[in-house]
């Protein structure tokens, strides 16, 4: 299967106990069997579908929050910049692609 969007395509090789349909501008995931396999295949595979779905729709979001006393990061250019309680900052360079932000210091 392979799903294609605005923020790029993924794909997926989907077990053969499982049907994919595309109707009425929606995808429905089938299952052959009512053993619980299949059954639990079935939930796995749809929600698969449905984050690939998301992703190359509207992207994916993680936010973090920093607590603890003398905790912060800061972005320096397009690095992350973390002090969380080690002998030394932690620099993080992320993966083409991948935005990071900031929002505030603590």
């Amino acid at each position: 299967m392979i799903v294609k969007g605005p923020k790029g395509s993924l794909s997926r090789v989907v077990n053969a106990h499982i049907k994919t349909v595309f109707k009425d501008g929606q995808i429905e995931v089938q299952r052959k069997s009512e053993a619980k396999l299949y059954r639990s295949m079935h939930g796995l595979y749809r929600t698969l579908i449905a984050n690939m779905v998301e992703g190359v729709s509207k992207g994916f979001e993680k936010k973090l929050e920093i607590r603890g006393v003398g905790y912060r990061a800061e972005m320096n250019g397009n690095r992350l910049t973390i002090h969380i309680g080690y002998s030394h900052p932690i620099v993080f360079v992320p993966p083409e692609g991948i935005d990071i932000k900031c929002e505030s210091p603590t």
